[in-house]
């Protein structure tokens, strides 16, 4: 069953929405949406490994898609698998797409950048990307390539490691006991409510056509997401500029 996505800006890539009746770019948790059975695998496999789950993927896809709203755009570090996971997907029926390996993906800028925009080329415009594990520095960055939505994932991951995310970084309390004595409960709603407020903030940038601001100043937060900013400006900003809003 598809949901129904209305774009009412854009920034950038980034795009202001509504999906059903709530405001996109958002934070989703498990009980929001119903994720198609997929067959992951690690981002560095071989070829024939993730083809093999992009088929197996595609399969469940096909038999439950009655069922689930999303679908997971597969394919390892190959690109040329992933979009043409994408495409079998929306020939299904899905409109909605989680981009597996999210975590992996943010170790790898140029593949990070290269495959957003390249499903961003290829999907319809009225369709919508999930990314799948957010770092909250990254948010604005991956929102300002197209990204509408993150999983709420992260916030419970994190916490699990003792980690207190922030809108610039994410702190071991081992080392660095900014609170001490939070149970796992409060720290994974605390790392919640920091990916609720980062995502106030990338609407509010959209609204004020003032993302790229936020996109820079947080580009600052570690080299991954630097060398991002620096190789989308360089080989995608003619894209990026025919998405963006003349003054």
């Amino acid at each position: 069953m598809k949901n129904k996505f209305e774009i009412k800006s854009h920034d950038g890539l980034g795009r202001l929405g509504k999906l059903n009746k709530t405001l996109t770019p958002k934070i989703f948790t498990q009980d929001e949406i119903k994720i198609a059975p997929n067959e992951g695998s690690s981002y560095n496999t071989p070829l024939e490994i993730a083809q093999w789950n992009v088929k197996q993927t595609l399969k469940n896809a096909e038999k439950y898609k009655d069922k689930y709203d999303i679908g997971v755009i597969q394919g390892s570090k190959y690109t040329d698998l992933r979009l043409k996971c994408l495409k079998k997907l929306e020939k299904i029926g899905y409109n909605g797409f989680l981009i597996a390996n999210g975590d992996e993906l943010l170790l790898h800028p140029k593949d990070l950048v290269n495959l957003i925009i390249k499903l961003k080329k290829e999907i319809k415009p009225t369709n919508y990307l999930i990314f799948s594990f957010a770092e909250p520095s990254f948010m604005p960055l991956l929102t300002y390539m197209g990204i509408d939505g993150f999983l709420s994932d992260s916030a419970t991951y994190y916490s699990y490691i003792n980690g207190l995310m922030t809108p610039t970084k994410t702190y071991n309390l081992n080392m660095y006991p900014i609170y001490e004595n939070l149970n796992q409960k409060e720290l994974e709603n605390y790392n919640l409510k920091t990916l609720q407020f980062v995502i106030k903030e990338i609407q509010t940038h959209i609204k004020n056509k003032t993302l790229r601001n936020l996109v820079e100043e947080r580009s600052l937060s570690c080299p991954q997401n630097i060398s991002s900013l620096k190789i989308l400006d360089k080989n995608h900003i003619n894209f990026i500029l025919e998405n963006s809003p003349l003054y």
